[in-house]
């Protein structure tokens, strides 16, 4: 079994890279980081340096594959040092919202185009995002939070769409978005304040919940947008 983790040294993609490890013991696990290789190492575990909102760079990583089992994509970013998350229209920044366009959404869409005809070859292949609750239009009660928002439901109907595609060319694929809930690593921290008590979660516990989901998805549930603890969650 081949794993592919983008974004395999952050929060999240550390845990589900270990959780694969763990709960697959004849799984090679091949993870990305974007800067500083991890000096954290493992005999099934091979580490790629890519920026996977680029286009060659992620192209020519999948010419490394002639064929991978799951895609798993945890790369995001809901803050900046210097920016948060808007609280109104005023706050509205172009080179903000473009980062979040160029971080959530778009290594998606170059993961899906690239990796589809590797994925193509498996029994069973499945690609999968971490999106975010936040990024569903018809559940958003609180407004704010523009670009982030924006980004993970255009995330979102990449998704999708790209589910019905597969349903013609890869009828066993299963394509899933998935919400984590908030999870205790860098990217939630300035929030967890306002997190509700027994809402915050580890990244070991999201990364069993998620991974246990993905291997227990099928081709009937290929499209769907899943909390972590398996509720569907609307577009």
């Amino acid at each position: 079994m081949k794993i592919l983790i983008v974004g395999g040294n952050g929060g999240i993609g550390f845990a589900m890279l270990q959780e694969s490890l763990t709960r697959f013991s004849d799984a090679q696990v091949h993870a990305t980081y974007r800067q500083t290789k991890p000096q954290w190492h493992h005999a099934r575990v091979v580490w790629h340096k890519i920026d996977a909102s680029n286009d060659e760079e992620v192209k020519s990583l999948s010419e490394q594959f002639n064929d991978i089992d799951w895609v798993i994509n945890c790369v995001g970013m809901l803050h900046t040092p210097e920016k948060g998350p808007e609280k109104n229209l005023a706050a509205l920044d172009s080179v903000y919202f473009q980062q979040m366009i160029t971080t959530n959404t778009q290594p998606t869409l170059l993961l899906a185009k690239y990796f589809t005809p590797k994925l193509k070859k498996a029994d069973k292949p499945k690609f999968s995002v971490i999106s975010a609750k936040v990024g569903s239009i018809s559940d958003n009660q609180l407004g704010g939070w523009y670009s982030y928002r924006v980004s993970k439901a255009a995330l979102n109907m990449f998704i999708k769409t790209m589910s019905i595609e597969w349903q013609r060319v890869i009828k066993k694929g299963v394509v899933l978005a998935l919400h984590p809930g908030t999870t205790d690593t860098g990217l939630s921290k300035p929030f967890q304040g306002n997190v509700s008590k027994g809402k915050l979660f580890t990244p070991e516990r999201v990364a069993h919940d998620l991974i246990g989901l993905i291997e227990s998805s099928t081709p009937q549930e290929s499209g769907l947008f899943l909390a972590y603890n398996g509720e569907r969650l609307p577009w």
